[in-house]
C-alpha cells in the first residue's frame, strides 16, 4: 500500500481540514433533520393505516416500522 505525506507542515496548526469541520458538521445535522422527517412521514402513513388493509398487501406492522426505521428500529 502506497501512502502520500506532504512535506509542507504549518506551524500555526491551522489547516483546511479546521475551518471546514463546521460546515461539515452543519452538513450531516441537515441530512440527518431530513432523514428523520421523512420517517416522521412515513410512520403517520403507516399508523393511518388499519391492521387489515397491511395484511390484505401482506404487510406486518412491525415489519413496516423495521423498513422504514432501518438500523435504528432495533434500538
Amino acid at each position: 500500500m502506497a501512502s502520500v505525506n506532504s512535506a509542507y507542515h504549518d506551524a500555526s496548526g491551522w489547516s483546511a481540514a479546521v475551518l471546514w469541520a463546521p460546515l461539515r458538521a452543519v452538513g450531516r445535522f441537515v441530512v440527518l433533520l431530513a432523514e428523520a422527517h421523512s420517517q416522521a412521514r412515513a410512520l403517520h402513513r403507516l399508523s393511518q393505516r388499519s391492521d387489515h388493509e397491511l395484511s390484505a398487501k401482506g404487510l406486518t406492522r412491525d415489519g413496516e416500522i423495521r423498513r422504514i426505521m432501518g438500523a435504528s428500529a432495533t434500538l
